[in-house]
């Protein structure tokens, strides 16, 4: 179809496409991790082929901003199933993808809003909007806690898998999940940080991607990887965006 077909043209990487060919191995470091991660006795890094070369790829979040609103381009309920797209460059410099909805100074404030960072009332009042995400994108809660559990989890035990920021609710567990209130319905459900190749990665987990949100939650993710790269002083690697739900903006029903 037209759509499909735009899907595998717009992404930078051929071998990358929806049709997604035969997976190429990853490259893994043979030696200790850079920097001031110490592992608890297992010294070097362990073997492993990361999947997602088979994916398609991006240079950086402005790139992928540009494809995933043209391949939901239709708009309304129209629902792009299981995307998934890899930054290689996710540094909070190269994701600054500025739109009418979200200037750079809305993208700063959200991001120390969901950091967990102080803001001032006054930036408060002149950024924040409803059409730029309510409590489905409001991560704040914890967050502070979070980010140092994954620092602490890398430093202590770079092999370690359990470096995950969860975002499921703001306060509540999950047995008391409703679909009718936004609050337990996050847009952002988990990210996986990892060390691979001496770098730090991750892959981030969302029930739903409204194209035209894209720009606040990137410049959120790179800001607090590149937070959590600096304090395991190791440089950044990709991102792997997992959207279960893509769509073209806030239109669509229950997003």
């Amino acid at each position: 179809s037209e759509i499909l077909g735009k899907m595998s043209d717009s992404a930078h990487d051929t071998s990358g496409q929806v049709g997604q060919p035969a997976p190429k191995k990853a490259k893994c470091s043979n030696g200790d991790v850079a920097g001031n991660v110490t592992g608890s006795g297992k010294g070097s890094a362990a073997g492993g082929t990361n999947l997602n070369g088979a994916f398609a790829r991006f240079r950086t979040a402005g790139d992928m901003y540009r494809h995933i609103r043209q391949i939901t381009e239709v708009g309304g309920d129209y629902t792009v199933r299981n995307f998934v797209g890899v930054i290689e460059d996710i540094s909070v410099k190269s994701s600054v993808v500025e739109t009418e909805l979200f200037p750079v100074g809305s993208l700063e404030f959200y991001t120390k809003k969901n950091m967990g960072w102080s803001y001032s009332q006054d930036e408060y009042d002149r950024w924040f909007m409803p059409e730029r995400g309510g409590e489905q994108g409001d991560y704040r809660d914890g967050m502070q806690e979070k980010i140092a559990n994954v620092i602490d989890c890398l430093r202590t035990e770079p092999w370690s898998k359990r470096a995950v920021i969860p975002i499921p609710f703001s306060t509540e567990g999950s047995r008391t999940v409703d679909w009718q209130n936004q609050g337990q319905t996050k847009c952002c459900r988990e990210l996986h940080l990892y060390v691979e190749e001496g770098q730090l990665k991750c892959t981030g987990v969302l029930r739903m991607q409204n194209a035209s949100i894209f720009p606040k939650n990137i410049h959120f993710f790179s800001t607090l990887l590149d937070h959590v790269a600096s304090e395991l002083q190791l440089p950044l690697g990709e991102y792997t965006h997992w959207i279960t739900n893509l769509c073209h903006d806030r239109s669509a029903t229950s997003c």
